[in-house]
């Protein structure tokens, strides 16, 4: 049902390596989702190093980091014969106009993120992750091939959480997600396996309809 397991900033400052190891061992393919942002030369090491452990099907950087940065993280990769999918971090879903600008930034979370994924692709990354709000726009200027992954994935009738552009799995799909990722809405659900159950439904469905 799962295409891949994510692991983020939090299992990974808890468990380390021997996290994505162990998943990887059970054969798990993972998204390892640390959203690297630092000098290029940094990123790079990190992409790296995070590319030679087992299972890595994916990881993330900040595309705020800049371009030169996400040029050091892509050649970190060349010349590997299975490389991972490097993706880029636009805006996060938790941010609205608002926080945008209380950290300087002008303009609406959509615009900023289309701007952001411009750049992603111009650096030679393979997608951006981004909300379901934006991924119409960033389909448009970055075409078929790249790939939109889209969090802040909710059930109709789950919280919002922390969560300011969300958008139902039907929603993600319609609007161009390549990929979802659902977490809260199955780990905080009484029944996990039922709550992942009908969003994999609900996502069948749709991919059916888009057809």
């Amino acid at each position: 049902m799962a295409g891949l397991f994510k692991v983020g900033s939090q299992l990974f400052t808890a468990e380390g390596p021997r996290a994505v190891k162990k998943l990887a061992g059970l054969g798990f393919g993972i998204f390892l989702d640390l959203k690297f942002h630092d000098i290029p030369n940094t990123v790079a090491g990190a992409v790296a190093a995070a590319a030679s452990l087992p299972g890595v099907r994916m990881m993330t950087l900040h595309t705020s980091g800049g371009g030169a940065m996400m040029r050091a993280a892509r050649e970190a990769l060349a010349g590997r014969k299975r490389r991972p999918v490097l993706l880029g971090v636009t805006i996060l879903t938790s941010m609205d106009r608002s926080a945008l600008r209380e950290v300087g930034i002008a303009g609406s979370p959509g615009s900023r993120a289309v701007a952001l994924a411009r750049l992603a692709k111009k650096a030679g990354l393979d997608g951006v992750v981004a909300s379901a709000h934006e991924a119409q726009a960033i389909r448009r200027v970055c075409g078929p091939r790249f790939l939109i992954v889209v969090p802040g994935v909710r059930p109709a009738t789950a919280s919002a959480n922390d969560q300011s552009r969300i958008a139902t799995p039907a929603q993600a799909i319609r609007n161009g997600a390549n990929y979802l990722v659902v977490g809260r809405p199955i780990t905080d659900a009484a029944d996990p396996r039922k709550a992942a159950l009908a969003i994999a439904q609900e996502i069948a469905a749709a991919r059916r309809s888009t057809r």
